[in-house]
């Protein structure tokens, strides 16, 4: 045999021996996750249920799922084991952010640009009645008391249901 028929058994040798030891290295990480969970961790299983660590012995971890819900899992069933700040997000949907100490900005911004003597003046000014400073030609006032003539007639006459008919 010649050097080229042996390069094609070498590379997939050293192929196969580079995919082993990436997959030994995950194995090995995942183990050291796996012993690194305590009671109080968060944690998800392999089947995507999240829980919080309850009891870790050799090759058992017992979680508690919700209140008065322990379950017994194999060690090997735990995906991940999630930070403080994962965990809560995820479960109970409390966003931790690092800018939290920050002032939270207002959902409207009168607050923003307010000074406690303009807020008291728009207070002292919102007390009084409204001011009509634009002139009415007399056809707008007598279209409004048209208007609300008719709103009082309508308000007059009794209301019809469904099951009543005029037809007998």
């Amino acid at each position: 045999m010649n050097a080229f028929t042996l390069l094609p058994f070498i590379v997939l040798i050293a192929a196969m021996f580079l995919m082993t030891r990436s997959a030994k290295k995950k194995q090995q990480q995942a183990a050291n996750m796996r012993n690194e969970m305590q009671p109080g961790s968060g944690v998800r299983t392999i089947g995507g249920m999240y829980a919080t660590v309850k009891e870790v012995n050799e090759d058992t971890v017992l979680l508690d799922a919700g209140p008065g819900i322990d379950l017994l899992f194999a060690k090997n069933a735990i995906g991940a084991v999630l930070s403080d700040d994962e965990y809560n997000r995820i479960v109970h949907g409390i966003e931790h952010d690092l800018k939290s100490d920050a002032d939270i900005v207002p959902d409207d911004a009168s607050s923003l640009t307010e000074t406690d003597e303009s807020a008291d003046a728009a207070a002292a000014a919102s007390d009084d009645k409204a001011v009509d400073l634009g002139k009415k030609d007399a056809t707008e006032d007598e279209a409004d008391e048209a208007a609300e003539a008719a709103e009082a007639k309508a308000d007059e006459e009794p209301k019809k249901t469904d099951g009543d008919t005029d037809a007998k």
